[in-house]
């Protein structure tokens, strides 16, 4: 399934951009970028015969790329016309989520200011009863051992 969307991808991104790269993703899809543009491409075996899951998202200064913003699942036996045509469609998506104006962040009230509490004094670390027991018998077995390996002969 690699190859036939690696072959996929390299007649797509020539027929999408002049300039383009072309790689494997983690997941086993291929990847599409046009630094020029600023955008990705990715298509992803989706595990039925012959299709494809491609997403589009840009690319992030630096050249890392930011999460898809737009997704579909392709039939890849239709033609690369066909598929340049998803693509666009979904590039085309990005592009009019970038121009959207960000949200405006809704501040929350703050809290009723509150009189700091004086500070406890931290209470000294002893060693619970538990954690005696367990020492008794880890010394226990460790005088029965010495006791068995050299108390018999009279050391």
């Amino acid at each position: 399934m690699y190859t036939e969307l690696r072959e996929t991808a390299t007649e797509l991104a020539a027929v999408l951009w002049r300039e383009h790269t072309v790689y494997r993703e983690r997941g086993g899809g291929v990847v599409i970028r046009g630094e020029h543009v600023g955008r990705w491409i990715s298509l992803a075996p989706t595990g039925g015969k012959d299709q494809a899951r491609l997403r589009a998202g840009r690319l992030l200064d630096g050249g890392t790329t930011a999460p898809a913003r737009s997704e579909v699942v392709v039939d890849l036996s239709v033609g690369t016309g066909e598929l340049a045509a998803v693509c666009r469609r979904l590039l085309a998506d990005v592009a009019a989520a970038d121009t959207e104006p960000p949200r405006a962040r809704t501040e929350r009230p703050k809290r009723a200011e509150r009189p700091a509490k004086p500070a406890r004094p931290r209470k000294s670390r002893h060693t619970s009863l538990g954690s005696w027991v367990v020492l008794l018998c880890v010394a226990g077995v460790v005088g029965l051992w010495v006791y068995t390996q050299f108390g018999m002969y009279g050391y």
